[in-house]
Parts: C-alpha cells; sequence; structure tokens
C-alpha cells in the first residue's frame, strides 16, 4: 500500500521500551514532503543524510509537538531549508514546554501529586540532555487547519484535528483509499499514553475518546501509525483502545476506595517496574484518568498537607 501511496517509511530507532518513530517520506511537485523528525542525536542526523541522499526537500510536516516526532524538526529544517508545518496548539506547546522555566515548575506539580522529593527531583533531572533533543527550535511556517487538503504523495489527504495523545496533534486522511496516517492516535499493540502534563487540555482522555469516536465515522480501512506496523481496519482497533480505557477507568476506581494521592494511585495501577522515563507517563496517565472521572462526578479531590487527594463521592 505505501508504494501505491507513493510514500516511504523511515523508521529511526529511540532509546526507550518504545524504541523507534516512524516517519515517512513522499515526493512532490515542488519537492519531497517529510513528515516527522525523530529525536535530535547524532543517530538521527546521520538516519536523514543518507535517507535524503542529494533530494530536495520542501516541506516537514509534523503530527504534534512530542520529542520522538517534533525534536530534530528545527535541526532538519536548517540543513534542507524546508516550509515546516503543524498545528498552532503544538507549536505553542513545543515552544514553551521544553524550556527550563516549565522543567522547573514540574517539581512542584509532582509534589502536589504525592511524589517523594526524592523521586520528584529525579523525575526532572537531565533537563540539559533532554532539551538538547528537542533544540534548536524550527521556524513554524505554516498552521495546519482542521479540514485543510494537501497533497502527500500520489493523493490528496486532509487534515483531521486528533487531540487526547497531545492537544494539537493532526492525522492525514485519504478518503479515496480509504488511508489514514494516524501519528499516534491509533496504533496497533499498544494504546497511546494519554496523559495530563500540568498544561493545555485539563480532560485529556475525555478528548482523545470522542475523537476516536468521531474518526469511526470514517470507517477507515487502512492505518499507517507512527509506531508499530500499517494495518487493515481502524473501527475495530478504535474499538478495542476505548475498551481498554473503559477497563482502566474501572481499575482507577477500584484503586481509590479510600482517599488517596495521585501517587499511590499510579502506584496501584503500574505494578510493574518503571523506569524515571516511564515514571512520568504512569504519572500523566493515572491523573487523566482520575480527572476524567471527576468532570464526570465519579470521584470527588481535596487539597491536604499540599497535596491532591481523590476519593468516590
Amino acid at each position: 500500500m505505501l508504494e501505491k501511496l507513493g510514500i516511504e517509511m523511515v523508521r529511526i530507532d529511540l532509546p526507550f521500551r518504545l524504541n523507534h518513530v516512524n516517519c515517512f517520506m513522499a515526493e512532490g511537485e515542488a519537492g519531497w514532503t517529510i513528515i516527522d523528525a525523530g529525536l535530535n542525536n547524532t543517530y538521527t542526523q546521520n538516519m536523514w543524510k543518507e535517507r535524503i541522499g542529494d533530494r530536495k526537500v520542501s516541506d516537514l510536516f509534523i503530527t504534534h509537538y512530542h520529542p520522538d516526532h517534533f525534536g530534530h524538526s528545527g535541526q532538519l529544517q536548517k540543513t534542507t531549508g524546508a516550509r515546516v508545518s503543524m498545528s498552532e496548539v503544538d507549536a505553542r506547546s513545543a515552544l514553551t514546554v521544553w524550556e527550563q522555566s516549565y522543567v522547573d515548575d514540574l517539581y512542584g506539580h509532582y509534589l502536589t501529586a504525592g511524589i517523594p522529593e526524592d523521586i520528584a527531583r529525579e523525575m526532572v533531572g537531565n533537563t540539559a540532555e533532554f532539551i538538547a533533543l528537542v533544540t534548536p527550535y524550527p521556524t513554524i511556517d505554516h498552521y495546519f487547519k482542521e479540514g485543510e487538503k494537501l497533497p502527500i504523495g500520489r493523493y490528496e489527504y486532509e487534515i483531521i484535528h486528533a487531540p487526547g495523545h497531545s492537544d494539537g496533534m493532526v492525522c492525514f486522511y485519504n478518503k479515496e483509499e480509504s488511508v489514514l496516517l494516524s501519528a499516534d492516535h491509533i496504533l496497533p499493540k499498544i494504546t497511546p499514553n494519554i496523559s495530563y502534563w500540568f498544561h493545555g487540555d485539563e480532560n485529556p482522555l475525555h478528548s482523545y475518546l470522542t475523537s476516536l469516536e468521531s474518526l469511526k465515522r470514517l470507517d477507515i480501512g487502512y492505518v499507517i501509525p507512527s509506531h508499530g506496523k500499517p494495518f487493515a481496519g481502524a473501527n475495530e482497533r478504535i474499538d478495542e483502545i476505548i475498551g481498554h480505557h473503559e477497563d482502566r477507568l474501572e481499575d482507577t476506581m477500584q484503586a481509590i476506595v479510600e482517599p488517596i494521592s495521585v501517587y499511590e494511585t499510579c502506584g496501584r495501577l503500574f505494578k510493574q517496574q518503571l523506569t524515571v522515563h516511564e515514571t512520568r507517563f504512569a504519572i500523566g496517565e493515572t491523573i487523566a484518568h482520575l480527572e476524567y472521572l471527576r468532570r464526570a462526578g465519579k470521584c470527588e479531590r481535596r487539597f491536604e498537607e499540599g497535596q491532591w487527594i481523590y476519593f468516590r463521592n
């Protein structure tokens, strides 16, 4: 299918448990379009240098602001002169949340989540090393608009706003071939991390589930994700993902039988050993599920001794 669409997949390795990101290249009238960029490190720089060769790159589309998609975009723009496009919401996040001032604020947020001070300090550590993976920042030349049409390879695609995993993530949909370049919105084997990161949408899980239900109406035949292999049948996978979150919400309700902090709730939901990097995601996902329940009237919270405490009604 990728060959028919005129799209090349560029798999870039990542130094995490989620060990790769799928980026893409497609030739157009003005040059090649690249979708997403990987982290900004020496490996990624060499990978793109080899894959691009002497081809002219006219456009760089960024699906969302997370480091494995956005990180190398600035350097790639610098070396190719490409025009960079992404949503305005995620462009704003990309240019603010990796700054030291925001990272410093995270420490206080982690304390209100009930995370012990030593662990909270570790979670915000190595900031300089991390910022290097997402800088230099690109100049954003164009903001994607919902419903906007643009060429990718041999076909035209519609911009679909798909909030949840990030507030401003976009997918690319081709009606003619019933194809969706799904970014991290729909993945074949794992569920995308849906987290509250102490900024932006305060109920990201609600936004995510609402967006999935909206996509079901398109009955998409073929999905090309940013992690894992392309697969057929979006609706079946959407139902599986929705079912996963329904189960997770029930687990969360069971975890807050008595008043409990975010950190304690997280420990009940994630029983496996987590790295510091994974703990950040686990805390964010726990908050997203707790806030979904609270805003649905299923639980409440109070601020007690410097921590948010959640409990059933």
